[in-house]
């Protein structure tokens, strides 16, 4: 059974255009994301061509600078946008999120003359990308990551694998992180290599237990020559620009989070009022409208964190803490909001009749990507404790 349309949230807007922006999401979302979700999931289908949708509207560059071909819209804007992608189709919502992690490299760090070479084909609306960080074997532990970039003449020529890409094998741009020299985050420096390029393919992608329509893969550089004007920043920075990008990345996870929990807060309501038990609908039992309750307020609370922290990058402030705590409330918020779907609905949310069972899957990869909760909370002690 197909989800009814969610509820629009009342939201407060910096701007009329602001507005009209979300505005063209709901309508995109209800026209073109949520009519295939469930299906498309099933099958396991990517939905490329909603990708494409979405950068006609202009969605796919939402924050960066309106001179580079982006929106010129504050973070605070466009995660609000992501959430009501997410909130209509997880795959989709977290797409956006990370095509934009992908293009934060060379939007911030890249020279001018690389801006104007290639950051208005990126955010153009065409073009997907993907973050290449992670490997088998070095997943929290980014700084121990063994990609190498080895220089020969003008090209770098790239050896090794990444895992667990977003849209790995269908990207057509890849933020990579490689070391070009010493161990540890010294010697990791970031590559913006074409999707393209010989010597790069993707392994078959992982089988999930949620986020079916979202390939994620492992990809292989063998011998992959990359233009040495295509290195961004300077040798070494690599992780500083990797740490960067996530800080922005996690805000994304956030209101992606917040946007399943909305989803599945809206179905159960919908069900609770109309499902008849004992001659009246079992929203009217205690034990059902507190538990509702509980959910909307995790909901709301989830919504003004990553709204705060995003005023805050917004106003040039620091905000890596924020961002921790965000992704890391955010996304147990959303875990335990589907969750209390499904028992709302009883046996039909076990069912895939309903689509709670998805939304409770779908929040599960939310806990982990762009570091595990884990992780967040080590970063927040490491905050408060000044380390």
């Amino acid at each position: 059974m197909t989800p009814a349309a969610a509820k629009p949230v009342d939201r407060q807007l910096p701007s009329e255009e602001a507005r009209e922006l979300l505005a063209l999401t709901r309508d995109l979302v209800r026209n073109e994301v949520e009519p295939r979700a469930a299906e498309d999931e099933a099958a396991g289908r990517f939905p490329r061509e909603v990708f494409g949708t979405l950068g006609e509207a202009g969605l796919l560059s939402l924050p960066y600078e309106e001179q580079h071909g982006g929106g010129g819209q504050p973070y605070e804007v466009y995660l609000q946008v992501l959430e009501e992608l997410a909130a209509g189709w997880l795959a989709v919502g977290l797409g956006v999120s990370v095509h934009t992690l992908s293009c934060h490299a060379l939007a911030t760090f890249g020279t001018d003359a690389q801006r104007e070479r290639w950051l208005p084909g990126m955010l153009g609306g065409e073009q997907l990308g993907a973050y290449c960080l992670s490997e088998p074997q070095s997943g929290s532990d980014a700084a121990a990551l063994r990609t190498r970039a080895d220089l020969d003449g003008e090209q770098y020529v790239v050896n090794g694998t990444k895992a667990w890409i977003t849209h790995g094998g269908h990207a057509d741009f890849y933020s990579t992180m490689a070391r070009t020299g010493v161990d540890g985050a010294r010697g990791i420096s970031c590559l913006l290599v074409p999707g393209d390029s010989t010597g790069l393919s993707a392994a078959p992608p992982e089988h999930k237990m949620g986020m079916r329509s979202s390939p994620t893969a492992q990809i292989h550089f063998d011998g992959v020559r990359v233009d040495r004007d295509r290195l961004i920043g300077e040798e070494g920075q690599g992780f500083q620009i990797a740490l960067s990008a996530l800080d922005s990345g996690r805000l994304g996870i956030a209101a992606c989070a917040i946007g399943v929990a909305q989803a599945a807060l809206d179905l159960a309501v919908e069900y609770a009022g109309t499902r008849q038990q004992f001659g009246r609908p079992i929203a009217e039992f205690q034990g059902l409208s507190f538990m509702l309750a509980d959910m909307a307020t995790k909901v709301e609370a989830g919504r003004a964190l990553y709204l705060a922290a995003a005023r805050r990058r917004d106003a040039g402030m620091a905000f890596s803490k924020e961002a921790a705590m965000a992704k890391l409330f955010c996304t147990d918020a959303a875990m335990a909001v589907t969750t209390d779907a499904v028992q709302v609905l009883g046996g039909y949310g076990y069912t895939q009749d309903y689509a709670a069972e998805r939304y409770m899957r779908e929040a599960k990869v939310l806990q982990i990507v762009e570091g595990t909760n884990q992780i967040q909370r080590l970063v927040i002690g490491r905050h408060l404790t000044g380390r």
